[in-house]
């Protein structure tokens, strides 16, 4: 059985944090744009890949910050070299959410197939709801969920373990961490941008949540 660490630092290697990018990209740019990221934003991409929802982030907000935490070192340094030149992008190696990603909180943060990897998805969650603003929000994605059929196999096919909820699952663990669910939708694609079929039919599932409170750069014009 492979590490997470390995896995994702062999995907790497092989050229596939790009193919991840415009596979997820689709249903990612639908969950980003629920976060309402404002111009003096800080925004967290938790397993940012190659770091191009953090570029997203970068220009959403150029008075702001985007920063990007993945526990590849090889997927680091690939989103290191493609953000060359954008001043207010930030990427640390190490795993969520035992990683230090600084003492400002976070207006937005966003994880896409990610957070079932995490061996304590609870204590996660908890970390996301301590880091973000009071109305901060928190958008999690992911293929890998009970109503996915196609998704079971999984985990016996990369030899990782995950954490498969189903959606009511998802919204609970949103709640029990102190997260108010806003709004939980399956991001369905067209056929033409459908790499699988179940992109069409089931989609992915989003949940959006936010830290209960008001303030933030992310609250401001909702």
């Amino acid at each position: 059985m492979s590490t997470i660490r390995e896995l994702f630092d062999d995907w790497a290697r092989e050229g596939r944090a790009e193919g991840m990018e415009a596979g997820h990209g689709p249903a990612a740019r639908l969950a980003f744009q629920r976060l309402g990221l404002q111009r003096a934003g800080r925004y967290l991409d938790i397993g940012c890949g190659n770091g191009y929802t953090v570029r997203w982030a970068a220009a959403a907000a150029p008075d702001g910050h985007a920063m990007g935490v993945d526990i590849s070192d090889e997927m680091i340094g690939r989103a290191r070299r493609m953000s060359e030149g954008i001043p207010n992008v930030s990427f640390i190696a190490g795993a969520f959410p035992h990683v230090d990603a600084g003492a400002a909180p976070f207006d937005a943060v966003f994880s896409m197939e990610v957070l079932y990897y995490l061996p304590d998805l609870p204590a996660a969650l908890r970390r996301i709801h301590d880091i973000m603003v009071p109305g901060g929000r928190f958008a999690c994605v992911v293929d890998y969920y009970g109503e996915n059929e196609a998704s079971h196999g999984w985990p016996a096919d990369l030899g990782v373990p995950m954490t498969l909820l189903d959606e009511r699952g998802w919204s609970k663990a949103f709640e029990d961490a102190g997260l108010t669910v806003v709004e939980q939708s399956r991001l369905r694609l067209s056929p033409d941008a459908a790499s699988s079929p179940w992109k069409v039919t089931h989609g992915s599932l989003m949940t959006l949540g936010a830290r209960p409170g008001h303030g933030g750069s992310a609250e401001q014009g909702r």
